[in-house]
């Protein structure tokens, strides 16, 4: 099992500069193979592979200064990355979706370096990382890591950095959890229904931000662009983003976390997002919510726990009677599920959880399930129905 721990990292204004070079000097490796492979598909309709780059990268680093001073492992990772877009790339253009040719990285658009080996230009010693040609570097330990540290990434978030280390636990004996099973149905109007009747409210941080977004964006469109000055907007802009995004990952975090604590099996949809996205009308809503982000976290956090993580087909689970199932049509405006065969009657995610959790044990199985019993919602009956 491999485990990502992220922390923030104190630096002085020497050692933000020199990983600005650092990061600059990675960017610029990037960019200079990708020209390469361009270049010499263009020429020649040949293709450059990355041992070349690698012993190209070797004799660079006799007259280039700056590439002298990086890590050769960190250089190649570089290397790896540039072709690791290129295997993307062609594996896109066999299966006929939108290629997504490998693009130059920006100066704002590259904001990364990974030590593929720790202890190699690296090592994290207590609350101290030394860096090759940086330094040491006092880390914000929050929390301890665990496991054998592999990779090390430096990374810049928002003008702060952070150190990410992906830790390999070995093989964890995780017991089955014996907590009863549950239906999630992931929403706007609600960030969440369970099958148990119970709702989770939508903070919709972007919405809330948005004013302040909106006036830092024109900020920076007033700007001179290649200015000092519109770049300290964009940094602005940048901060503010980075704020939702956290606020939205920690609300991620703690709901999960409360789910799996609860729940031994977890059944959700298995949504297309990303067609969901091209709703005009939705997409900055429910680009809000973050479900993508939200459901890897919940995934992440069942596995870790002994619970069961089920994906279930989305169709119909809005639309079928939890109870009787029938067909009960209705649109996204309607937010209530009133059956006319059975009489049933409750909110229309809760109708839809109970649907997802159905069909989460019909492919486990209850008796999988100890403790399990039949969820009871919130139900209200119809006094008369026509």
């Amino acid at each position: 099992m491999r485990r990502s721990y992220k922390y923030r990292l104190w630096t002085n204004a020497n050692q933000n500069r020199e990983l600005g070079i650092m990061i600059e000097s990675h960017r610029r490796l990037y960019n200079a193979c990708l020209d390469q492979r361009k270049t010499a598909y263009d020429t020649g309709k040949r293709s450059v592979r990355y041992t070349e780059q690698s012993a190209w990268f070797t004799g660079q680093r006799a007259v280039n200064p700056y590439f002298a001073r990086l890590n050769f492992s960190s250089a190649q990772d570089t290397m790896r990355r540039l072709d690791k877009a290129f295997t993307a790339f062609f594996r896109r253009l066999k299966s006929g979706e939108k290629p997504g040719y490998p693009r130059f990285k920006g100066r704002d658009g590259y904001d990364s370096f990974t030590f593929p080996a720790h202890g190699v230009g690296c090592r994290l010693t207590g609350n101290r990382l030394r860096v090759q040609y940086i330094g040491v570097l006092r880390v914000k330990l929050h929390r301890p890591h665990q496991g054998i540290i592999k990779t090390v990434t430096i990374k810049r978030e928002a003008g702060k950095w952070y150190v990410v280390l992906s830790c390999d636990l070995g093989d964890v004996a995780v017991s089955p959890s014996e907590l009863p099973p549950v239906g999630i149905d992931v929403g706007l109007s609600h960030f969440l229904a369970t099958s148990d009747g119970e709702t989770e409210p939508n903070p919709r941080f972007l919405k809330e931000t948005l004013p302040r977004l909106r006036r830092a964006g024109r900020s920076v469109s007033r700007k001179n662009k290649g200015g000092k000055n519109r770049r300290k907007a964009v940094r602005r802009l940048a901060r503010i983003h980075a704020r939702v995004k956290n606020l939205r990952r920690e609300h991620h975090h703690q709901v999960a976390l409360k789910i799996v604590r609860r729940y031994g099996l977890v059944a959700v949809e298995s949504l297309n997002i990303r067609g969901m996205l091209r709703n005009g009308r939705l997409a900055r809503s429910i680009a809000d919510a973050g479900w993508s982000g939200f459901l890897q976290t919940l995934r992440c956090k069942a596995e870790s726990a002994g619970a069961t993580y089920v994906e279930v087909d989305p169709r119909g689970t809005s639309q079928e009677c939890s109870a009787c199932g029938a067909m009960v049509p209705k649109d996204l405006s309607c937010r209530t599920h009133a059956c006319t065969s059975c009489s049933l009657v409750l909110d229309r995610d809760v109708n839809a959880a109970l649907n997802i959790l159905a069909r989460g044990l019909a492919r486990t199985g209850p008796a999988g399930v100890k403790g399990y019993a039949s969820p009871i919602p919130r139900i209200y009956r119809l006094n008369s129905v026509e």
